[in-house]
């Protein structure tokens, strides 16, 4: 078999021996758990009446759905080329973080309007969308059943998945320091920054 097309198939079985004995673990599994938590995260995020209490389901699904975020974050010995899948799926997950910590913050922001937030939320909900369907696209391209098409064909489409995830979590970050920094140039105008920086972090500490 073709060196990537093993590449990729270690994602469908990944393989570590301990003690003579093979131990099984399944990063499709944990890509799917990630993928379905960033589904739920997403419809429940844009079908809400109520902001603060959809949120909390939002938040409550997204804690149920990160033990598969964590649990893939610690299969570390994938070979290289299904190390940039594992890392596009994680990146699906890393959004989702940045989402829900940083919102459950900007609730309680009182420098925002509430259309702001529910603006926010959208904003947050759309980039999360887009990313969990690169995941669904990328479980094609991983499936056996493809095996059909060739080793660069594969690997291009990986890579294009890989780099449309990569801008899709930058842009989540982006999106999240311009809106905290609205929120802090809106305290410096009250003369009240220090309960923004409370919020999100110190000189130091915060990444905006």
């Amino acid at each position: 078999m073709k060196k990537y097309i093993f590449s990729i198939l270690c994602m469908i079985s990944f393989y570590t021996t301990t003690q003579a004995q093979w131990v099984v673990t399944d990063p499709t599994n944990l890509a799917q758990g990630i993928a379905n938590t960033a589904q739920q995260i997403v419809q429940t995020s844009t079908t809400a009446t109520n902001m603060i209490n959809n949120f909390k389901e939002t938040v409550k699904i997204y804690e149920q759905g990160k033990k598969y975020y964590d649990k893939l974050k610690r299969v570390n010995n994938l070979v290289k080329d299904a190390r940039r899948v594992q890392q596009a799926v994680l990146m699906v997950g890393e959004i989702s973080d940045i989402y829900v910590n940083n919102f459950q913050k900007m609730i309680n922001d009182e420098n925002y309007a509430p259309q702001e937030l529910s603006a926010i939320a959208f904003g947050y909900s759309k980039l999360l969308e887009e990313s969990g369907s690169l995941v669904k696209e990328l479980k094609k391209i991983i499936n056996p059943s493809t095996l059909s098409m060739n080793d660069k064909e594969r690997m291009d489409i990986i890579d294009r998945i890989y780099k449309e995830i990569k801008a899709n979590r930058d842009l989540v970050n982006y999106y999240t320091r311009k809106n905290i920094g609205v929120s802090y140039l809106r305290a410096k105008e009250k003369g009240n920054t220090k309960r923004v920086l409370a919020l999100y972090g110190t000189a130091n500490e915060r990444n905006w």
